[in-house]
């Protein structure tokens, strides 16, 4: 088959990659975005620039989001799937970092990118849940999940709405 009719037929897809944190007590960090409602908290990380790797994506989107930089190797805690919905035309892959356990002066010192996030916030798991629409807080829960069991988490259900 000639690669630009396979290319017509090949499902497409937009990847992410992030780093979960928390601090030494093991309370998830979250970043409250300025432009998504639908997801008003969220993981430092991204979308994948043209010719990165997911790990490098987590770091880069890390560094520009928190000033927070991390270094490999990478461990990888979830990878995460969407398909695609009304909102967005292609299923959505992303892969979660673990990023560590963080100080409380290095929570302090988080630098915020104004024009993606507001505020920095540090809570217990279960406070998350109210703030955050239900598969977010699920894939948030699988994340913690896999840091405290070593198992890599697939979570398959973060799809865009349907209508």
């Amino acid at each position: 088959m000639p690669p630009e009719v396979y290319a017509e037929m090949v499902p497409k897809a937009t990847c992410f990659a992030c780093m979960y944190f928390t601090d030494e007590d093991d309370r998830p960090l979250q970043l409250h975005s300025v432009y998504s409602p639908g997801h008003p908290w969220q993981l430092a990380g991204g979308t994948m620039d043209p010719g990165e790797r997911p790990f490098e994506t987590a770091v880069r989107e890390c560094r520009e989001e928190t000033g927070l930089t991390q270094s490999g190797p990478p461990r990888l805690l979830a990878m995460v799937y969407g398909l695609p919905g009304a909102q967005w035309p292609y299923s959505t892959v992303g892969a979660v970092f673990d990023g560590g356990r963080l100080t409380p002066e290095q929570i302090r010192d988080i630098a915020l990118d104004p024009r993606e996030h507001d505020e920095a916030r540090v809570l217990p798991l279960a406070e998350w849940e109210a703030l955050m629409p239900p598969r977010d807080f699920a894939r948030l829960r699988a994340v913690a999940q896999a840091r405290r069991s070593g198992m890599t988490a697939y979570f398959d259900t973060w799809d865009w709405e349907t209508e």
